[in-house]
């Protein structure tokens, strides 16, 4: 992982410091859309993120696997996360410089609505070729 960066919600009630990857990618999948409001861009952080003390984060468990963090005061989309908390992936919009990471890849592209398309050229994987990858690592049939 890189430095560690600080981002924040839309209100500033939910503040975070976290060591991101360079890259971000974007996931394409239903529950990312509507949870988001488009595509999910999200950086991987790992296990570093860290909300400041008394942020008022809410969790979402959206999957057996998986919870998304938003703010409970705005509602700002703020991290993807292992539903153990081990790991995440946060928004990269909610770093004080989104502009700081390079979008790499792209998820779940088998269900990107067709009318729109991002410019520069990326790793695309479909849904079942994210799963089968997860299924593949150490514990992933959990």
């Amino acid at each position: 992982m890189g430095e560690r960066l600080a981002g924040r919600c839309l209100c500033g009630a939910c503040t975070f410091t976290a060591e991101p990857a360079k890259e971000a990618g974007i996931c394409h999948c239903s529950m990312c859309r509507r949870w988001s409001g488009g595509m999910f861009m999200g950086v991987d952080c790992g296990s570093s993120l860290e909300f400041a003390e008394g942020a008022p984060v809410v969790a979402y468990r959206s999957s057996e696997w998986g919870r998304r963090l938003f703010c409970g005061q705005c509602g700002s989309t703020l991290a993807w996360q292992m539903a153990d908390g081990s790991h995440s992936h946060v928004s990269m919009q909610s770093f004080d410089d989104p502009g700081a990471f390079i979008v790499a890849s792209e998820i779940f592209i088998d269900e990107k609505p067709a009318n729109y398309a991002l410019a520069n050229q990326t790793t695309k994987m479909t849904g079942a070729e994210v799963l089968a990858m997860f299924a593949a690592q150490p514990g992933g049939d959990q």
